[in-house]
């Protein structure tokens, strides 16, 4: 060994040595009366179990083994690198969705924020959204905003079944789904119909979602990499069409818009141009990631149950084919039909509480406060976890069973089905995936038989639903 290899050994030696006398015999602050649990290690925590478990296709094993251990109501562990109390149960839920700036607020995890927000207005992002688009968008997506997208949804679904479906006897469901539900997001966000362009947004989103909860480390080849660089690149095109349209809106054109992007622009904020035209783009990434990623593993998961279940299927098409009945050879779907799909809807909902798009949110305690004689300090991060509850068996009986009819009636117990959070930061687009997976669905079966290609795929979780063969279906017309 060298002299200077000698030297480079004796200093980190030394480092590590000072930095474990420090840590020893450094004065402790006495702790708060914290939640149990564990933060793992240093910088990483339990950020390789959390995502580990959900790789395994078993997420809901990562909250269960603690929920064990530690507490059925809450428990502390460390996550991309921030100090985090889980929120467990119908309780541990009601808890933070009532709390909304009283005890927390919004919270995004740093690695996210880096992926999906322009640097710029990263001080402002976990703050509320500038005042007129958070009045805005709530209406926009809306229910009666919304119903009259839905003769767009199912013209668009009809000509995606025509052109990715009919005549093939195996389909990829996954990526077809990704395709559909972008290229619909696009048409109505934006008023995008271009399939070049659709396809130019659609290839770096596809390698944004493996990175929001991985492993921070921005190193080349990495998924935080990857979805880094993938961000970006939807930046950049995103800001680009955000100025085209400000001018052709300021040129008299398209001045009867209903797209999202063109109404928001048409507000005034008072964050100055350039920054309104940055918190409009970030706003339409979140919807887009949304679409590209929670709508299609909904549309998945749906498609993978109608498909292992052939009384399920039945009792579906028989619901949608006395719609189908009803109308004209070429007549598009309405408000009125959506309502009369109860049924499809309870099937859509008991899959989504068996692999729910979304694993949970992250908030930030803005003041120190209690829960279950444990407190949570400030600053410190929150997490409500749709695991559990959705497979707990407290709330829902033989947890793993397949039972659309849990959905009938006054439905689950409140604070128990949570695919969309709940409180005042319910999920906008609730209504808007409900009316997407209700229309594909009617097309879907009222035009197709359907059969597991792999009866028992595995699905995996990253950090979505993800069947691991991109879940292959076979197909017979019911003529």
């Amino acid at each position: 060994m060298d002299l200077f290899s000698q030297s480079l050994l004796y200093l980190a030696i030394l480092y590590i040595s000072l930095s474990i006398l420090f840590l020893v015999f450094r004065k402790k602050p006495s702790p708060p009366n914290l939640p149990p649990g564990r933060r793992g290690w240093p910088l990483i925590g339990e950020s390789l179990e959390f995502v580990g478990t959900a790789k395994g296709g078993c997420p809901e094993k990562f909250i269960a083994d603690r929920t064990a251990k530690y507490s059925s109501e809450v428990f502390q562990t460390s996550l991309l690198g921030e100090n985090l109390a889980v929120f467990c149960g119908a309780s541990g839920n009601k808890f933070l969705f009532s709390g909304q700036n009283k005890y927390i607020t919004t919270w995004w995890p740093s690695s996210m924020k880096k992926v999906l927000v322009f640097p710029e207005t990263l001080e402002k992002f976990n703050k509320d959204d500038p005042k007129k688009m958070r009045s805005f968008l709530p209406e926009f997506l809306k229910p009666e905003a919304l119903q009259h997208y839905i003769p767009i949804m199912d013209s668009m679904a009809r000509d995606h079944l025509d052109t990715d479906w009919l005549r093939r006897e195996e389909v990829e469901v996954f990526p077809s789904a990704k395709n559909y539900t972008f290229a619909l997001a696009c048409r109505l966000f934006m008023n995008i119909k271009d399939p070049k362009i659709v396809s130019k947004f659609a290839d770096p989103f596809a390698c944004i979602a493996p990175g929001l909860t991985s492993v921070p480390i921005n190193l080349p080849g990495t998924p935080f990499s990857k979805a880094v660089e993938g961000g970006k690149q939807i930046r950049e095109e995103l800001l680009a069409i955000i100025r085209q349209r400000k001018k052709e809106l300021s040129e008299g054109k398209d001045a009867n818009a209903r797209d999202l992007l063109s109404r928001l622009l048409l507000e005034v904020d008072d964050d100055g141009s350039m920054f309104y035209e940055m918190e409009v783009s970030n706003k339409i990434i979140g919807l887009l990631i949304t679409s590209h990623d929670t709508t299609s593993t909904s549309i998945t998961v749906v498609v993978n149950f109608l498909a292992q279940f052939p009384d399920v299927f039945q009792r579906v098409y028989e619901e949608q084919m006395e719609i189908a009945k009803s109308k004209g050879p070429d007549e598009l779907l309405n408000w009125d039909d959506i309502q009369k799909m109860k049924y499809s809807w309870n099937v859509a909902c008991e899959s989504i509480r068996l692999c729910p798009p979304a694993q949970g949110a992250f908030r930030e305690a803005i003041t120190d406060f209690t829960f279950a004689g444990y407190t949570i300090p400030k600053g410190w991060k929150t997490f409500w976890t749709v695991y559990s509850t959705h497979k707990n068996p407290k709330y829902f009986p033989d947890p793993e069973k397949f039972d659309p009819s849990r959905f009938e009636g006054d439905g689950p117990a409140p604070f128990t089905y949570v695919p969309f959070g709940g409180g005042p930061r319910m999920c906008p687009g609730k209504e808007y995936a409900r009316l997407e997976l209700l229309v594909f669905i009617h097309n879907l079966v009222t035009r197709f038989k359907i059969e597991k290609a792999i009866p028992d795929e595995k699905i995996i979780y990253n950090p979505s639903p993800v069947p691991a063969n991109g879940l292959l279906i076979r197909l017979r017309t019911h003529n």
